[in-house]
C-alpha cells in the first residue's frame, strides 16, 4: 500500500510540474542521446543544424567536444580536433564559419584526462557529488572553422584564459571573455581575430557569457562582482558606456543571459541558494530589463520550467520560435528543445 501511494504521489507531481510547463513550452523533446552528457547548444542561423558540447563514449578523453547536429536527421559529426577541453561553440551569422574555445594545443592534455579520470574514481567510491566550478584553463584559445571542423584557424593566441565568444548580429565582431590581463573581463574583436579591445572593468571578479542584443546595441552578461560565485546579469552598451545590474539579489544566482528578438527581453538560468543546505534547483526564466518598474534586487520574472534536475543554458532559434537548453532532467545532462510561447508582460 505504502509502495502504492508512493507511485501515485510521484505521477501526480509530474503531472502537475509538467502542466506548469506547457503554459510556455510546448512540445518538449530530448535531441542529444549518445554522449556521457552533452550540453550548451546554439541554433544555425537557418534551424536546421545545432552546435553543441559533449562528452564523447569510450575516446579516453572526459572533457567535452564539439559537435554539429542535423535536426530532422539526427546525425552528427565531431568538429573539434579531439583533443583537450573544448567549449562554448557557435555559428557565425551566415552560417559559413564557426567558432568554439579549445585547449587542444596544451602539451600536457593526456595528464589531465587522468587527473579526471582519477577524481571520477574518487568521487564514486566516497559517493560524492561533485559542485560544479568551471575551469578557467590557460591553454584555452579560441578557434574558427569550417562547419564540418575543416579550415581551423587560431583567432586568439595570448596567455591565458580565452573563451565564451559569440557573433555579433552583422558576423563582424566577436565578444568573448579573457584573463590576458589577469582580470575575467569581457572583450571584443574583429571577426578574423583582430582589433581586440576590452569591454568591462570590473577587477577581481569574472565577467563572462556574453552575447550581442539582436539589434548590436547591446551585450547581456553575467559576473560575480558582489560575492564570488552568486553569478549575477547585466548590460552595457556594445560601446562600454551604460553598464546596469540586471539583478542584485544574492540570496539567488542568475546566469546563462540569452536574448529574445525585440533586444529587451532574455531569458536565462537561476536559483534559490539561501539556504545552504538545500541543493538549488535550476530553473529557466523570462524578464522584461527595459521595464522601467523592474527592481534588481527583486526582479520580476516569470518562470518557464518547473522539472526536478537542473534546466540551464537556454537559447533561442533565430526565428525565436523554439528554445534548446541542458538538461539534466532524464538523468544526466543533454540537450532538450521545445516550441516557445512567450510569455505577456504585466
Amino acid at each position: 500500500m505504502l509502495t502504492l501511494l508512493l507511485c501515485l504521489t510521484i505521477a501526480a507531481d509530474q503531472d502537475t510540474w509538467q502542466k506548469q510547463e506547457a503554459v510556455h513550452l510546448r512540445n518538449i523533446r530530448q535531441l542529444t542521446h549518445d554522449f556521457v552528457r552533452a550540453g550548451e547548444g546554439y541554433f544555425s542561423p537557418d534551424g536546421k543544424q545545432i552546435i553543441f558540447q559533449a562528452e564523447e563514449r569510450g575516446t579516453g578523453n572526459p572533457f567535452y567536444q564539439i559537435f554539429v547536429m542535423d535536426l530532422k536527421s539526427g546525425s552528427y559529426r565531431r568538429v573539434s580536433p579531439g583533443q583537450g577541453r573544448t567549449t562554448c561553440s557557435y555559428f557565425s551569422p551566415d552560417g559559413k564559419k564557426i567558432i568554439f574555445a579549445s585547449s587542444h594545443l596544451d602539451a600536457d592534455v593526456q595528464k589531465h584526462y587522468a587527473e579526471e579520470y582519477h577524481q571520477r574514481e574518487e568521487d564514486k567510491r566516497l559517493g560524492r557529488h561533485r559542485r560544479y566550478q568551471w575551469d578557467f584553463d590557460p591553454y584555452m584559445d579560441i578557434f574558427e572553422a569550417n562547419p564540418d571542423g575543416s579550415g581551423l584557424k587560431q583567432l586568439t593566441n595570448t596567455k591565458g584564459y580565452d573563451a565564451e565568444g559569440s557573433f555579433s548580429p552583422d558576423g563582424k565582431q566577436i565578444v568573448f571573455c579573457s584573463n590576458r590581463d589577469g582580470n575575467l573581463e569581457l572583450h571584443i574583436m574583429n571577426a578574423d581575430g583582430s582589433n581586440i579591445r576590452q569591454l568591462t572593468h570590473a577587477p577581481g571578479c569574472y565577467n563572462g557569457g556574453p552575447f550581442f542584443s539582436p539589434d548590436g546595441k547591446r551585450v547581456i552578461f553575467r559576473s560575480d562582482r558582489k560575492k564570488k560565485d552568486h553569478l549575477q546579469l547585466y548590460v552595457i552598451n556594445a560601446d562600454g558606456t551604460g553598464e546596469r545590474a540586471l539583478t542584485d539579489n544574492l540570496d539567488w544566482v542568475y546566469w546563462a543571459p540569452f536574448w529574445y528578438k525585440d533586444s529587451k527581453h532574455i531569458i536565462f538560468t537561476g536559483a534559490d541558494h539561501s539556504d545552504p543546505a538545500v541543493r538549488p534547483n535550476y530553473d529557466l526564466w523570462w524578464m522584461n530589463i527595459d521595464d522601467p518598474s523592474q527592481n534588481p534586487a527583486k526582479p520580476k520574472l516569470t518562470r518557464l520550467t518547473y522539472a526536478p534536475g537542473a534546466d540551464v543554458l537556454p537559447v533561442f532559434d533565430k526565428q525565436y520560435k523554439r528554445v534548446m537548453w541542458t538538461s539534466s532532467r532524464g538523468g544526466e545532462s543533454q540537450l532538450w528543445m521545445a516550441d516557445f510561447v512567450r510569455p505577456k508582460d504585466e
